[in-house]
């Protein structure tokens, strides 16, 4: 799709994995959908050139994306630390996918600073830190950093992507059916250009929506029902609605990395709610997640009140609070931000 990428990036992102003897390939912390199938996809489709390559996350994925690495070869920092400090230590080149700032990588980040190796970012995120890649590929109208990997795997392919290996294709449709939550958001005509051309090299879309949406544990099923029907509070005068998940909650329910994936969607189902939050207690900090409908910038709000970013409609971020003063928090926020959720309630 014109307009999407330069030529000129493409041929440098070429020229850059042409001379690459051994690359790395990392995605944010707390993977979701579109970084591990952004990660796996690159990975499958330098492999398909020839070239060598290691995938690198900084903590565990999801159990519902397990599938996504069938030979359990990705590389986690917290589980596997000196393997991933010697792959960087002889790493060339080093491709970041789907965040925008290092610091989205938490412990990793002194490894790919202090790395010698050509640095290419590829991502879809508002505001990238340019200073820290040699190589910059950022498009915030895409659905996805998978679809923005597509476009630049077709324009190197000559404007087709016939030829790419079938885990490749998969790991693309992963990747933006999931950030697009299943076509219901962010997606364009390019979206629906890059689906087509997926499911004609026959990616079968019912068995990953199956594998991605509903291979979740028992588990996962009864903490949602625990959060809709005792967490979540809706706050009709700022048309929001928030869940808090303590520690001992998340334990109660046997909580595996990802198992709140989508939560904090929910609260945005209620008629007239156009901001909702998830907040997650973790070792030292409290996890927040971020969405909104309409005019209202959930980017904006996580910088300004916590230490976070993300898209307009979706952001992320940190509280370094005790977890019995979330909620108040939150709602003095909303009090300050009076004025934007009006107006975008009246949208």
């Amino acid at each position: 799709m014109t307009g999407y990428l330069k030529r000129k990036s493409a041929k440098e992102f070429r020229e850059a994995v042409d001379k690459a003897k051994l690359i790395v390939i990392l995605t944010h912390t707390n993977p979701d959908g579109d970084a591990l199938g952004s990660v796996t996809a690159m990975s499958s489709y330098l492999k398909f050139s020839g070239k060598a390559c290691r995938i690198v996350v900084p903590n565990p994925f999801p159990r519902n994306l397990a599938f996504m690495d069938r030979d359990r070869k990705i590389l986690i920092n917290t589980r596997h630390t000196d393997a991933v400090k010697d792959v960087f230590s002889r790493a060339d080149l080093i491709i970041a996918l789907d965040f925008n700032q290092l610091k989205r990588v938490d412990d990793v980040e002194p490894l790919i600073r202090n790395s010698k190796a050509v640095k290419v970012l590829i991502d879809h995120h508002p505001e990238p830190e340019n200073s820290a890649f040699d190589i910059v590929i950022s498009n915030t109208e895409v659905s996805s950093t998978a679809e923005l990997l597509f476009w630049l795997i077709r324009t190197m392919e000559g404007g087709s992507v016939k030829k790419v290996p079938a885990d490749c294709a998969q790991a693309l449709y992963v990747g933006m059916m999931t950030d697009t939550n299943n076509f219901a958001n962010s997606v364009a005509a390019g979206t629906f250009k890059m689906s087509y051309e997926l499911l004609d090299l026959g990616v079968d879309k019912e068995t990953l929506q199956l594998k991605v949406f509903g291979g979740f544990s028992e588990g996962r099923m009864r903490l949602l029902g625990h959060s809709l029907l005792n967490k979540m509070k809706i706050l009709h005068e700022f048309g929001a609605g928030y869940i808090i998940l303590t520690r001992e909650e998340l334990e109660k329910f046997s909580f595996s990395e990802g198992d709140t994936e989508g939560f904090v969607n929910m609260p945005l189902n209620i008629n007239g709610i156009t901001v909702s939050a998830l907040f997650t207690e973790k070792d030292g900090h409290i996890r927040v997640s971020l969405r909104s409908a309409n005019g209202f910038s959930v980017n904006r709000f996580s910088r300004k009140y916590f230490n976070g970013a993300g898209h307009e409609r979706a952001a992320g971020g940190k509280l370094f609070i005790p977890v019995g003063e979330v909620g108040e928090y939150f709602e003095k926020c909303l009090a300050l931000e009076q004025d934007s959720l009006s107006k975008a309630q009246d949208l």
